[in-house]
């Protein structure tokens, strides 16, 4: 079976990875359920998961029993917890099967060990931090910056087909809104159209 952690992870390389097979033998493959939790928040887990089917939510548990959603991962996303891939490191946020998901799981210190020897795994390991500092950027300027009809906007034209997926409930805890504001505002906009 090709694994969608190869196509990312050449992808990010810009070539073909050097002793890809020796690397895939530490690869897991998780099927979760909807609803099933890949991690827990303050947990061990020094993986990076790539997803191959499906979504998952990554979401932060608040003290009241609440939850805030800080991101969706469809397939070809991958996602990590940084603060969990340090030695003796524990998970920040929990993640969760929106749906049937399908994973694959890279342990952090084979890529590593990996980028030690070769510098496409180097390569690939820095185009990957890049590109999620980038997504983490994003999103915190457009919580800090937009108003929350501008990011449901915002989300529905960059990612119509994730939008089309998601609760509207989990929706707006991803906006940082309650799904009653969140309905006020698709009503609103919907009378604008008319």
């Amino acid at each position: 079976m090709t694994l969608q952690c190869q196509a990312l992870l050449e992808t990010l390389a810009g070539e073909p990875l050097p002793e890809w097979e020796c690397f895939a033998r530490d690869v897991r493959q998780r099927r979760l359920s909807a609803g099933e939790t890949l991690f827990h928040a303050d947990q061990a887990w020094p993986w990076l998961a790539v997803v191959r089917s499906g979504v998952a939510k990554l979401v932060y548990p608040r003290e009241d029993g609440g939850e805030r959603i800080k991101s969706f991962i469809a397939e070809g996303g991958f996602f990590a917890s940084l603060a969990a891939l340090s030695p003796r490191g524990r998970t920040t946020f929990a993640a969760v099967a929106m749906t049937e998901l399908a994973v694959e799981q890279i342990p952090y210190v084979a890529l590593r060990e990996f980028g030690d020897r070769h510098i496409a795994w180097q390569r690939a390991l820095r185009v990957g931090i890049e590109r999620y500092g980038a997504r983490k950027e994003k999103r915190e300027r457009e919580l800090l910056t937009l108003t929350p009809e501008q990011r449901y906007c915002r989300f529905i034209a960059e990612e119509p087909a994730l939008a089309a997926r998601i609760p509207q409930k989990d929706l707006a805890l991803y906006l940082g809104i309650t799904p009653v504001a969140l309905s006020r505002i698709r009503g609103r906009l919907q009378r604008t159209r008319t």
